[in-house]
């Protein structure tokens, strides 16, 4: 069911509602400062539903050649240092000049739901070489290819919806949307990442 008056989710950021005047004080503060707030977004609309990637691609000209971070709206990072997660990922590209990624700890039970990455530890539990990056592997795949020395058998490493990429990102999106290559009917980052490893390496 839609509701009629249900606002657009820019509008929040580009316009003061019609019912401000009838707001507590305390909200019409909170009404200026997403005002103030979308002073500094720029917008970007995924037309046609075809997946993550091609919704990355989308970003292409606004991006132009820089590196970029990329971070999912439905997650919630929550940093356990002083420094936040988009942060960390930053300062591992600053130190190694290749495009980064969020990772987390996820029972195999649940690995079939995620893109998944192993590699060898170049700082202990914190820095990540990844040679392989595998999208929704099932639990058997994942045993003999994706466990990570160290860690509990039956834990592996998840992609967290954090990253850090190169401009470079967008030939791979684009080589997929003209070859019309699809995963499960869409148009996927995960594949695109893996080529970008390849070319470029690839840390978690």
């Amino acid at each position: 069911m839609q509701c009629r008056h249900r606002r657009p989710f820019q509008d929040f950021f580009t316009k003061q509602p019609a019912y401000f005047h009838k707001l507590s004080e305390e909200k019409q503060q909170y009404s200026e400062y997403l005002q103030e707030v979308g002073e500094k977004i720029t917008i970007l609309t995924q037309e046609v539903p075809e997946g993550f990637g091609h919704a990355v691609f989308c970003a292409r000209e606004w991006v132009q050649d820089d590196p970029f971070l990329l971070l999912l709206g439905d997650h919630l990072y929550a940093s356990q240092t002083e420094s936040s997660c988009a942060s960390q990922l930053v300062e591992v590209f600053s130190q190694v000049g290749k495009s980064a990624i969020g990772v987390r700890v996820t029972p195999g039970s649940e690995i079939h739901h995620y893109g998944c990455v192993t590699g060898t530890w170049q700082a202990k539990d914190a820095l990540l070489e990844v040679p392989e990056i595998c999208e929704k592997p099932d639990i058997n795949y994942a045993r003999r290819h994706l466990h990570v020395e160290g860690m509990a058998s039956e834990e592996f490493l998840s992609v967290f919806g954090l990253y850090l990429l190169t401009a470079n990102i967008f030939q791979h999106l684009e080589e997929n949307l003209r070859c019309d290559r699809r995963d499960r009917g869409e148009f996927q980052l995960t594949s695109c990442l893996e080529k970008l490893r390849q070319s470029e390496g690839l840390m978690g």
